[in-house]
């Protein structure tokens, strides 16, 4: 089970995106474009899980039974990365943007890692809300109440 489709990621790209990523001689139309490029977005896509079960593995069961709309969404930036990095992406380019959400996808999974950011799943990947996980606090014992501060 992908934690995206090929048809989202493909939603993310503009028309003429692909043909950097099929070379400047391609000519053929746009069905023989999606064949070509089907491969490539499911083996991106593949690349992207592996690379963000490696991540949640150390707090979660992977792959996750049920995804979460954040790993969906960092599994497409992912796996746009990849597919955009195939040819090299260059400063101050339209690609650049993949790199920059790549790298937040990467700040967002080491934090779950180091257990400091949740994804809202228990560690199966079942969605849990903040509410049912509760909180506790604790301190000191009351030192001064009405009845103890009374005739002062």
């Amino acid at each position: 089970m992908h934690y995206s489709t090929r048809e989202e990621v493909r939603e993310m790209l503009k028309e003429g995106a692909l043909d950097p990523i099929l070379g400047d001689e391609f000519r053929g139309g746009a069905d023989e474009r999606e064949a070509l490029m089907a491969p490539l977005i499911d083996a991106a896509i593949a690349d992207a899980d592996g690379e963000i079960d490696g991540y949640l593995a150390k707090r979660y069961n992977v792959p996750l039974s049920t995804i979460p709309k954040v790993i969906n969404k960092f599994s497409k930036d992912i796996a746009l990365y990849n597919l955009f990095s195939r040819m090299g992406i260059k400063k101050d380019s339209d690609a650049e943007i993949y790199l920059t959400r790549y790298n937040a996808a990467v700040r967002f999974l080491t934090l779950v890692a180091e257990g400091k950011v949740s994804i809202g799943a228990d560690e199966d990947g079942d969605p849990v809300s903040a509410a049912a996980t509760g909180f506790t606090v604790q301190s000191s014992p009351r030192l001064f109440s009405r009845t103890s501060m009374r005739g002062l």
